[in-house]
């Protein structure tokens, strides 16, 4: 990975003990050096410097990549919400197609007709491109209208906060009734808690192996790390740097796999 994408990936560019009551950062204490150096070679501005962290301006590229995160995760919600009956068709419709003026309502409506789409989720899924679409064009004239303050590190807000106000009301409407009627509903809630779960079985099993690597169980654990993962270092906190790595880079069904063979509720066929 080069410079540039590393760069754009970290959306809160300052170290852990600088995340204060915040509670995100973007890089470990452990990892100061390696972002100073990505900063310092792409000239990114720091602004704070001291025995305690540092801080840096938002690399450009970073705008880009959490305007597309949140125009993704946001709009995908709304339209896997209908698939899931959380939300009704005229609900969804509404927010989907929220974003744009009546004129244009009307002619990706009457688009859908003359195609003769009649299956609402297919329905759904135009709307759902139609709304990124947008959001993603409105998103790239922010960035190019901000050049000058995203380059000098005066930029306030994220590039949403800068589109028209027609789409920008109804993108705040929508995580509005993401959170009220589709974060909190059961099947929702239900998935977080077995989530958090599987997260703190890993996260407590794992580094417990970590932190006693002596013990007949923990070395049992150690040989699922792959070779690229630091565990057997002698320095305690870079072997569950090791562990943290390990388990972010999973995904939900690996997650769940390790999860349950833990437990001992997946076995191997004999």
């Amino acid at each position: 990975m080069t410079y540039a994408t590393l760069a754009s990936i970290v959306k809160y560019p300052f170290s852990a003990s600088m995340a204060g009551k915040h509670g995100k950062f973007g890089f470990f204490l452990s990892e100061e050096n390696i972002y100073k150096r990505i900063a310092d070679e792409l000239g990114i501005i720091c602004k704070a410097s001291s025995e305690h962290g540092i801080v840096y301006v938002r690399h450009p590229l970073a705008y880009l990549m959490e305007a597309a995160d949140d125009i993704c995760y946001e709009i995908m919600d709304i339209e896997d919400s209908h698939k899931l009956k959380l939300l009704s068709f005229e609900e969804t419709s509404e927010l989907l197609l929220g974003f744009f003026d009546e004129k244009i309502k009307q002619s990706i409506r009457k688009r859908i007709e003359d195609e003769g789409v009649t299956d609402k989720n297919e329905q759904v899924v135009y709307f759902r491109a139609c709304a990124v679409g947008l959001l993603e064009s409105l998103c790239v004239n922010a960035f190019v209208d901000n050049e000058e303050a995203i380059l000098n590190g005066t930029f306030e807000g994220s590039l949403i906060d800068h589109i028209p106000e027609l789409p920008r009301a109804n993108y705040k409407h929508c995580v509005q009734v993401s959170v009220d009627k589709i974060y909190t509903s059961k099947a929702v809630l239900d998935v977080e808690l077995s989530g958090y779960k599987i997260m703190e079985t890993l996260m407590e099993t794992l580094i417990g192996a970590a932190a006693e690597p002596q013990k007949f169980h923990s070395k049992q654990l150690i040989r699922r790390f792959s070779s690229q993962y630091d565990i057997q270092n002698p320095n305690l906190e870079d072997r569950i740097m090791a562990v943290i790595d390990y388990i972010s880079g999973m995904t939900d069904i690996y997650a769940l796999d390790i999860y349950q063979k833990i437990n001992g509720i997946s076995l191997p066929i004999i």
